[in-house]
């Protein structure tokens, strides 16, 4: 049995193409202003913002529980509107051997469409693929695009 998972999808946008894209590529430490109760800090851990090599701290909230992770940016590609991070400490790697993260802006004719991938290895068969993650993107994905549409 393999360990190694991909998951994938894709949230709806109605804001501006490269305006999601630059707050997760450049702007990052937004995201605590977007949603504090899910995201209550970002900082940056080292590096400059939007530098590939970055290092940046994530303090975020799932199912009420406080978790860090400390992710280094590993990618970012302007043309295609993608930024990759992986993590490099934090609660993650207490179940997952290697954790990255990919977040895309897609424009898919007149429809702007984010899509996340995570790409993981477990620990162990008990550890569970990182759904509730998942969701929790897919949510601060709308708030983000909530609070940039007005």
């Amino acid at each position: 049995m393999s360990l190694a998972g991909k998951l994938t999808t894709e949230v709806l946008m109605v804001a501006p193409h490269n305006e999601f894209h630059g707050v997760w590529a450049k702007r990052p430490h937004h995201i605590s202003n977007v949603s504090p109760a899910k995201v209550p800090k970002v900082h940056l851990h080292g590096g400059e913002w939007g530098t590939v090599g970055s290092v940046v701290a994530w303090h975020y909230v799932i199912d009420g529980k406080d978790r860090v992770t400390k992710d280094v940016v590993e990618a970012i590609n302007e043309e295609n509107k993608t930024i990759a991070y992986t993590v490099g400490e934090g609660d993650l790697l207490k179940e997952y051997k290697s954790f990255k993260i990919i977040i895309q802006s897609i424009l898919k004719g007149e429809a702007i469409w984010v899509c996340w991938t995570f790409e993981y290895e477990k620990l162990n068969k008990n550890t569970p693929h990182p759904i509730k993650l998942l969701e929790f993107v897919i949510h601060l994905s709308e708030e983000l695009d909530d609070l940039v549409q007005t």
